[in-house]
């Protein structure tokens, strides 16, 4: 995988090298709500044939850092899966830098509440003067019973970086194996995930935070609401959401002209004191290498 940067206003392109050899063109996919094609386990985007995988880390990353501009190429079907978290595309971002644009800067507020439900996971989005990510788990497992299942981040930079980002992704040995039937996590090992069994985390080196649970499903949503094309201003809610209902509300909000309005330069009025985030940024951003 290789980050370049891209001109104002280009959003998050995920270009399949692999494939502009096979098809003998260009092969790429924007990241947009409308494009997601799958979402078991993972958030899939695609055009056509071209398909890219487990797209949800990294779009966090860029939403952590207000980037709104990228070109990334891929040499396969699905992104690193790295340590499982967005730590290492924070490093990465953290060294290379950011290059500000001369474009105005783009910011979706929410202004009415919206909410999707599907069976026992529910997600809304409500207005809120800052960009906010509340979830709530509820798994009906002994192992889950004394940890904590709740957390909400009033999301920067900084918040998410030193609280989110090394949050590593999850999942009990039956998840692992469907996605290696399905081809994906071909790297996968202890060294990227968490993994649960019936008696308990079977890492070693135990976790990161003492909520890295939730704090991964916080990470999650993160990435998929930058589906949007452009940050958020307003608080997002989930209660044992996943892929697809984060996904579902995203394109319900941009479905529903009424509970939303676009606006720029927004930041000063949103940004805390100590805010070195996403929403001070007055123009576009973009992954720019050194």
């Amino acid at each position: 995988m290789t980050i370049r940067p891209a001109p104002a206003d280009t959003g998050i392109v995920f270009r399949r090298a692999d494939l502009c050899r096979a098809l003998c063109r260009e092969a790429t996919v924007k990241a947009v709500a409308a494009n997601v094609v799958d979402t078991r386990l993972a958030t899939t985007i695609g055009v056509g044939e071209v398909r890219v995988a487990t797209v949800e880390h990294l779009m966090a990353a860029f939403a952590g850092f207000g980037i709104d501009n990228a070109l990334v190429d891929l040499s396969g079907p699905e992104l690193p899966i790295m340590d499982g978290s967005a730590e290492p595309y924070v490093a990465l971002i953290e060294e290379a830098g950011i290059e500000e644009q001369s474009q105005p800067k783009h910011f979706l507020k929410v202004v009415r509440e919206v909410a999707y439900r599907d069976g026992k996971s529910m997600a809304r989005l409500t207005p809120h003067a800052g960009f906010r990510v509340e979830y709530t788990m509820n798994y009906d497992h002994p192992f889950f019973a004394d940890k904590c299942q709740h957390a909400a981040v009033d999301v920067s930079t900084r918040a998410f970086v030193h609280d989110v980002s090394r949050a590593r992704t999850f999942g009990f040995l039956a998840d692992v194996e469907e996605l290696r039937a399905r081809d994906l996590i071909r790297g996968g090992s202890l060294d990227n995930a968490i993994v649960v069994d019936d008696d308990g985390i079977l890492n070693t080196d135990g976790l990161r935070y003492h909520d890295e649970f939730v704090k991964h499903k916080i990470l999650d949503a993160i990435g998929d609401l930058h589906l949007c094309g452009h940050p958020i201003i307003g608080a997002f809610a989930g209660y044992q959401s996943g892929h697809g209902t984060n996904c579902a509300l995203l394109r319900q909000l941009l479905a529903s002209p009424g509970a939303f309005v676009w606006t720029t330069c927004e930041a000063p009025d949103i940004a805390t004191a100590d805010h070195a985030g996403a929403f001070e940024y007055a123009a576009n951003g973009v992954y720019s290498p050194a």
